[in-house]
C-alpha cells in the first residue's frame, strides 16, 4: 500500500534508513534543496522513527523504505520519493512525472535498489550527525 493514515501535523517528516550512505545522501540532497526548511527527518531505527511508524501502521523492523509523513498521509518506497522531489524547486518536480508509470513497476525497481543499496553505496555502524544548525530538523 502506498498511503496510511496517521496523527501527524502539518509538517512533512522524511524517514530513512539512517545507517545507508544511499539515505544519508537523500537526506543532505533535500536539506540542500529545501531553502524554507518544509522537511523534517528522522531515521527509522531511532525511537522517534519507530513511533511515527507505529501510527501509521507500518511495521517498525521494515528498514528498506523510505516513508514520508504529510499532512497524516504516509507515503512509502517511489510514492515517497517523488512526492519529495514534487516539493522541492525546479526542476526537480518535473521528476512527478514518473508518477505515471505504474506502481507495482516503480516499486519493483525501487525495491532492487534497496536491496543493493549497501553493497552499491554502503553502510556506517551508526547513523548521521547533523550539524549544530541542522540539529532541528532532525527528530530524535
Amino acid at each position: 500500500m502506498t498511503e496510511r493514515h496517521g496523527e501527524t501535523n502539518a509538517e512533512r517528516i522524511v524517514l530513512v534508513d539512517g545507517v545507508c550512505h544511499l539515505c544519508q545522501g537523500l537526506t543532505r540532497f533535500i536539506i540542500e534543496r529545501d531553502p524554507h526548511a518544509k522537511f523534517r527527518f528522522a531515521s527509522l531505527q531511532s525511537d522517534a522513527g519507530a513511533e511515527l511508524l507505529r501510527k501509521g501502521g507500518l511495521p517498525v523492523d521494515e528498514v528498506d523504505t523510505v516513508v514520508l509523513i504529510e499532512k497524516g498521509n504516509y507515503y512509502v518506497r517511489s510514492a515517497a520519493v517523488l512526492r519529495i522531489f514534487r516539493q522541492m524547486r525546479m526542476p526537480w518536480p518535473l521528476l512527478y512525472a514518473f508518477a505515471f508509470v505504474p506502481l507495482p513497476l516503480r516499486d519493483r525497481m525501487y525495491r532492487y535498489v534497496a536491496r543493493n543499496r549497501y553493497r552499491w553505496f554502503g553502510k556506517e555502524e551508526q547513523c548521521m550527525l547533523p550539524t549544530p544548525e541542522l540539529r532541528k530538523r532532525f527528530l530524535s
